[in-house]
């Protein structure tokens, strides 16, 4: 099953997430939670490993709307975007929420993750 929506990018990893960082916000995203992964293996397991972020990115509307609809939705908040590296190439991908949100049987939620899903399809689509 495809969960993510993808694209290669002809950007250094740094300015990638940089341009994340500045779209996001073009579509009503904040960035609550940021994760990088290749400091936190380094650390804690002593591991390398390439260069790759997650940004935990919310919509503080969408959110309340999908809070407002089923309380228990929070487990699928926020909506990652990661940025990464393989091989020397830059990928940038966002969680699909139609998929995501295809477990919950509330149609609501299923409104609310197509609006979504094309927000952030939008931010990748533009880096």
């Amino acid at each position: 099953m495809k969960y993510g929506y993808k694209r290669k990018v002809l950007l250094s990893f740094a300015d990638a997430v940089s341009k994340v960082r500045e779209e996001l916000p073009k579509e009503g995203f904040g960035v609550l939670t940021e994760i990088d992964v290749k400091a936190t293996l380094k650390n804690k397991l002593n591991v390398e490993y390439e260069n790759y972020i997650i940004l935990g990115a919310c919509n503080p509307p969408f959110a309340l709307d999908a809070l407002k609809s089923e309380k228990e939705i929070g487990l699928f908040l926020p909506c990652n975007v990661i940025v990464y590296e393989e091989d020397g190439e830059t990928f940038v991908s966002a969680i699909l929420p139609t998929v995501a949100m295809s477990m919950v049987e509330n149609p609501a939620l299923s409104v609310i993750a197509v609006e979504v899903e094309a927000k952030l399809k939008k931010v990748v689509d533009s880096i």
